[in-house]
């Protein structure tokens, strides 16, 4: 069954990111849980501008109405959530982390050697692929049992609503790289792989570099980041559970809206169309 979701840009959100009582340690007090949501967070605002920048550079060849005005919504939404992001990334600096060299080797990878270097049709690619990866937040974070439930309220709402509209616009990139760069399925594979192990390493590289600033020295991060991989990809990891996802994108007919959809939007967007309110809708999504 195919589900096309309605694109809804929103904005003038407010997550509370100012409040001065937000933790260090948001996540429970895990400082793994915490940077490794915060290392993502650093990832998003110039990850959300080379996704448009990938796109756009194709919008010309799209003669699909329908799709000429997702591409539309797909670049409000993305903006929204690098301004939104950014905001978030300011607390990090307020607790004294020097987040501007990550943010200063991030940027020149991105815009310095793929911009510059990749095909246009290569960027769209490892676009669609970061597309998918990120609209199965919903799936790993939401839908897969308790995952952040000792999570902060306001950063734990920031990434619900990130992750609601990862997944009305997952098929944007997706429907560009097949109808405008003509990308075939070996580059569509070949960028998720790509992608896949480019964000593993940075990922773990930015942690790293959080735990640092947090004053834990090397055999405190090892055991820190030991703990949070068995998280992540044990037995009942969080990513472990989530492998299915990850792999139906390498099947030859696989598209976006193909994949079932999660129960948890329909309803995170009730309670928000109900409440106006984007923390209380992720409050109300994880009550259910």
């Amino acid at each position: 069954m195919s589900h096309h979701l309605t694109i809804t840009p929103r904005s003038e959100l407010d997550f509370k990111l100012d409040d001065q009582d937000l933790p260090r340690h948001w996540f429970g007090g895990d400082p793994f849980k915490t940077r490794y949501f915060d290392a993502m967070s650093l990832s998003f605002p110039d990850g959300e501008r080379l996704f448009m920048m990938a796109v756009r550079a194709f919008k010309h060849t799209i003669t699909d109405l329908a799709l000429q005005e997702d591409i539309k919504d797909f670049n409000r939404q993305e903006g929204q959530h690098g301004i939104i992001h950014n905001q978030f990334n300011e607390v990090l600096r307020r607790q004294g982390i020097d987040i501007d060299k990550v943010l200063r080797v991030q940027n020149y990878i991105q815009f310095n050697i793929y911009w510059k270097y990749f095909p246009k049709a290569y960027n769209l690619a490892a676009t669609a692929a970061l597309e998918h990866l990120t609209a199965t937040m919903v799936y790993g974070f939401f839908d897969h049992g308790p995952v952040m439930q000792d999570a902060d309220p306001r950063v734990r709402a920031m990434y619900a609503w990130h992750a609601i509209e990862e997944l009305e616009h997952k098929s944007v990139a997706f429907d560009v790289m097949q109808q405008g760069a003509r990308v075939g399925y070996i580059v569509r594979c070949l960028a998720m792989l790509q992608c896949t192990l480019h964000f593993s390493i940075y990922s773990y590289l930015a942690v790293n570099f959080l735990l640092k600033a947090d004053g834990f020295g090397f055999w405190q991060r090892l055991r820190i980041m030991g703990k949070g991989m068995a998280w992540l990809y044990g037995p009942k990891g969080v990513f472990t559970a989530l492998a299915g996802h990850f792999f139906s994108y390498f099947k030859p007919g696989f598209h976006p809206n193909k994949v079932a959809l999660s129960p948890s939007y329909e309803r995170w967007s009730t309670a928000y169309a109900r409440a106006g309110d984007p923390i209380a809708a992720s409050n109300e999504l994880y009550a259910a």
